[in-house]
Order: C-alpha cells, then sequence, then structure tokens
C-alpha cells in the first residue's frame, strides 16, 4: 500500500514493512517472513517478547551491522543471538525517541489486556506512533485490548492505524472497530489474524470492515506483501 511517498507492506499476522521518503526500511514484529527477497533492516521495532512478535529467527534474516532495534527491556537479552552489530534501544511506555537524519520520531504507547492473561500491563509492553518525514503517523497497536489510553490518540492525527483484531489474545473485529472509532486514523488495516492458531481467518478483517464503516473509518484489508 502507498500512502503519500511512504511503502508500506503487510508481511502477515502483525509484521509490516515500511519505506519512508529517503529510503530507509523499517520492520515491526517481523515473522515467519520468506527466506528471500527481504530487504535489510535500518530500524526493527518490536512490541513485546512472544514468539510471534519477536522471532530472532526472522530478525537475523533482515539485521544488518548497524540495525537498530526498538524493543523492550525484557526482550533484549535474545538479541545477543543475532550476528549482525546492531544497536538496541529500549522501548516503554511513554519513551520518546527520534532518528533525525532518517526522518523518523516515535512515540511508544501502552499494549495490554484489561481481563485476558496473555499480556499484563506490569510487564510495559508497548504499541508505537512512527511518524515518518514529519508528516505521515502511524500507530502499530501491538497486542492490546481497546484500552483507556487510547482515547488519547483521539487528538494524535494519526495518518494510519494498524490494529489487531483475531480475538483471544487480543482486540476482536467489533472491539478494534471501537477503537478505530476513538483514534480517527485517516485509515485503519487490520493485523493479528489468519496465522496463528485462535486468530480467526479473513473473514475477521471482512467483519471488521463492516463494523468499521459504522465508526465512519476508512479500512484496507491488505494482502500479505501487498
Amino acid at each position: 500500500m502507498i500512502y503519500k511517498n511512504i511503502d508500506i507492506k503487510w508481511l502477515g499476522h502483525s509484521g509490516f514493512m515500511i519505506k519512508n521518503a529517503v529510503g530507509k526500511i523499517i520492520y515491526i514484529d517481523p515473522f515467519k517472513l520468506s527466506d528471500d527477497e527481504n530487504e535489510d533492516a535500518d530500524y526493527i521495532f518490536i512490541t513485546h517478547s512472544h514468539y510471534d512478535h519477536c522471532s530472532i529467527e526472522d530478525i537475523r534474516k533482515i539485521a544488518k551491522n548497524g540495525t537498530i532495534i526498538i524493543a523492550p527491556a525484557d526482550v533484549s537479552s535474545k538479541f545477543s543471538h543475532i550476528d549482525a552489530k546492531v544497536e538496541i534501544k529500549i522501548a516503554e511506555p511513554s519513551i520518546k525517541m527520534q532518528f533525525d537524519e532518517a526522518g523518523i520520531k516515535f512515540w511508544c504507547v501502552p499494549a495490554y489486556n484489561l481481563i485476558k492473561s496473555f499480556h499484563s500491563r506490569e510487564e510495559d509492553w508497548v504499541g508505537y506512533i512512527i511518524e515518518l518525514d514529519g508528516e505521515t503517523k502511524i500507530y502499530h497497536a501491538g497486542d492490546t485490548d481497546l484500552i483507556p489510553e487510547m482515547k488519547s490518540l483521539s487528538t494524535a492525527n494519526i495518518d494510519i492505524a494498524l490494529l489487531p483484531i483475531g480475538g483471544t489474545f487480543t482486540m476482536n473485529a467489533g472491539e478494534a472497530a471501537k477503537a478505530a472509532g476513538i483514534i480517527r486514523p485517516k485509515i485503519a488495516v487490520p493485523m493479528h489474524y489468519g496465522s496463528v492458531a485462535k486468530t480467526g481467518d479473513k473473514s475477521e478483517a471482512t467483519l471488521f470492515q463492516k463494523h468499521s464503516s459504522t465508526e465512519g473509518i476508512d479500512v484496507k484489508v491488505l494482502e500479505i506483501g501487498k
């Protein structure tokens, strides 16, 4: 999907590759990448330590010397298994950073379950708002429920919201549509479905699109690799 001058590709599950206007390559939660046609990463954002979000096997495929990995503190020890000489930045809710030479700025936001026990608030796992080229903001929610902190995102001028819809471990399609209605992005993209057990199939994306239409939200359902 091309948005303005930014290329956004869904890699399946919660994984995305983003290329900004100056050609910097950003990955978020890469998982089950193909063995070829992977571009080297300048930046890798990891939301939390679960295997389908922090996959060392997949990070090895894209990390190069100088790659910057942004991840919560409990994930950082895993990166010793990467051969490339990478730089680690610790993420936690409310942290802000920017990489001026790349035109990238980001904020960490909370991501957790309200009642379910899969993603505890105490873990300090995160979603990210990534601002590219000084104008485009992409929100990757991580694994989360519809949490109170999302209300503050209504004034953040989010361009694209990448929202989990699979239920069981995260919001379901209806809850994600309500989140989109609160956040008011220009475009909402469903993720976290179809590739891991108990996260539903493409029918969840159709349901999300249907519910979101009642909230007045434009939804783009992406195909893997597009």
